[in-house]
């Protein structure tokens, strides 16, 4: 693959970030809590005291546990197929249920179908063990073509303000998509013999239980017009935040970009 992405080839790949423990104080947590029903109209031993913060943090970090589990899990970003929305360096937080099927918890989580324009992390078709995030452009039904740096989606231009095109060597098969005049070293083989029997009229529709995905950085980004659609199966979840950003070139946080909201 042809972007500049530490070891992945223009993915923005998803690697396990650290979660960070928060500490709230005593008096944050019993702000609201009457005098009595805390105990304090009567001496404390030290046992009870210890007894009654060893429960608290026992209560945490269930808790912790349950929403690391199963509703949110922490990422860090290593490469630059994504940016200016997602930098290299950047820690995220990912809901994993957002997606998913409803089942029981579906009167308590707000579950969709992913949407045109979605942030949403996936497994990588070609290697399912690999996960990456990306961006929705095109939905099961929907008819795509790129011409010179714009998108259009059943014959209707995008606007895109997140999109991004760096100045980049000349490639038709990226820049006129679908086409195949000119073979792309990127491209997937299984994927360059698919196109020719999908292409139609110069666009490429979007099968049922299919998503096409871009990079937001287009002329580095290898996604769904170099390895083919995105399987519905495949789609574990959106990224919510950016909870920590760390310069590995300059060193030290970017602190403009704590706790920001995805879009």
């Amino acid at each position: 693959m042809s972007d500049e992405e530490l070891g992945n080839g223009g993915h923005a790949a998803m690697t396990d970030g650290m979660p960070q423990a928060v500490n709230l104080s005593p008096d944050v947590r019993t702000a609201l809590v009457p005098v009595k029903d805390v105990g304090l109209d009567r001496p404390r031993s030290g046992l009870e005291a210890v007894t009654e913060v060893a429960a608290s943090m026992a209560r945490l970090t269930m808790i912790a546990l349950f929403a690391v589990t199963f509703l949110l899990q922490p990422f860090q970003i290593p490469s630059s197929s994504m940016e200016k929305t997602l930098l290299v360096g950047d820690f995220v937080l990912v809901n994993k249920q957002v997606f998913a099927p409803a089942g029981r918890w579906g009167r308590l989580l707000p579950y969709r179908e992913p949407r045109h324009d979605a942030l949403v992390v996936f497994h990588y078709p070609v290697h399912p063990d690999e996960l990456l995030v990306k961006r929705l452009i095109a939905l099961p039904g929907d008819r795509l073509h790129l011409l010179d740096n714009h998108v259009f989606v059943d014959g209707k231009q995008l606007d895109e303000p997140f999109a991004l095109y760096r100045p980049a060597g000349r490639s038709t098969f990226r820049d006129r998509f679908p086409n195949l005049q000119e073979a792309d070293p990127g491209v997937e083989a299984a994927w360059w013999t698919e196109l020719r029997h999908r292409m139609n009229a110069g666009n490429l529709p979007v099968p049922e239980g299919r998503y096409f995905a871009m990079g937001d950085n287009r002329n580095n980004s290898q996604d769904s017009r170099f390895w083919g659609f995105v399987p519905r199966a495949n789609i574990i979840g959106q990224p919510l935040l950016v909870y920590l950003s760390v310069d590995r070139v300059k060193g030290g946080l970017r602190r403009d970009r704590m706790v920001r909201v995805l879009r």
